[in-house]
């Protein structure tokens, strides 16, 4: 007889993450690599619900949404859609438009949970479901859309946490708050039109960020945002342990902030 396949259950997954220090009222952004965490009884639902089991009713969920829309693809040189392309590109729809696929199936799973809420700044947005949930989401700023105001300053203001399971540490989003918060010259900025849906048709809007695609200044390397949490952990934040077979890293957001920001800082001034 053939040995049964080894599944990771919403009963194993809990006990994981109480290992790591999940808790009761957290309020945790999660960036998650399903393929690590191995084969999943159910699929990637059971993670975001394994949370919520050891977090309780006062616990949120968050996930990192964007939407998946190549349109800045189709851009002039002055941030526009082409002529030609102009009615071929949908309005975002904050509760129907995609989350981005290089965020892991993990995001649209949460986006698309029964009574989960999506904010509504295309590029930045954030899906929360929990106690949490509308606050998190709400009156997300179109401009600077990961500064003050956004749900990663919430994330932060409500003494939330970051859980990486199974994800790279460059994709630690909440260092996009900190490149707003550095005190440096000479920023990346980008400023795109983004088409919005609406009853009347398409809205185009022009946006201005802090680019998140590349470094926000061109002195950082490539690879800040893993050495920047690399040396984090190195000074001995953060709780460390396997979630399935995913190695994971659970910390604190409102520590991180200041610490990737001065990071930020020092590395400019001595460039």
């Amino acid at each position: 007889m053939e040995a049964l396949p080894d599944f990771r259950t919403r009963a194993s997954l809990r006990d994981d993450l109480r290992r790591i220090g999940l808790r009761e009222g957290d309020t945790v952004l999660l960036h998650a690599a399903m393929s690590k965490v191995g084969p999943m009884l159910n699929g990637p639902d059971i993670l975001a619900h394994a949370m919520l089991d050891v977090m309780g009713p006062d616990g949120t969920v968050m996930v990192y949404t964007s939407w998946d829309s190549l349109h800045c693809d189709l851009l002039d040189d002055d941030g526009r859609v082409l002529p030609e392309w102009r009615d071929h590109v949908p309005g975002f729809d904050a509760a129907g438009s995609r989350a981005v696929r290089m965020n892991g199936v993990i995001a649209e799973f949460v986006r698309t949970m029964p009574g989960a809420r999506r904010s509504a700044n295309p590029g930045a947005s954030m899906a929360a479901i929990g106690a949490r949930a509308d606050w998190i989401t709400a009156d997300h700023p179109q401009d600077y859309g990961y500064g003050p105001g956004s749900p990663l300053a919430k994330l932060v203001e409500a003494g939330g946490r970051v859980l990486m399971v199974g994800a790279p540490w460059d994709r630690m989003t909440l260092v996009h708050h900190a490149d707003h918060l550095a005190n440096i010259p000479d920023k990346r900025l980008i400023r795109v039109e983004v088409p919005f849906a609406s009853c009347q048709g398409i809205r185009w809007q022009m946006i201005e960020e802090f680019d998140t695609d590349e470094p926000v200044h061109a002195a950082l390397p490539d690879d800040y945002i893993e050495r920047i949490v690399t040396d984090y952990v190195a000074a001995g934040a953060g709780h460390q342990g396997l979630i399935g077979s995913a190695s994971s890293l659970l910390i604190e957001a409102q520590p991180f902030v200041p610490f990737a920001a001065n990071w930020v800082e020092r590395w400019v001034a001595a460039a």
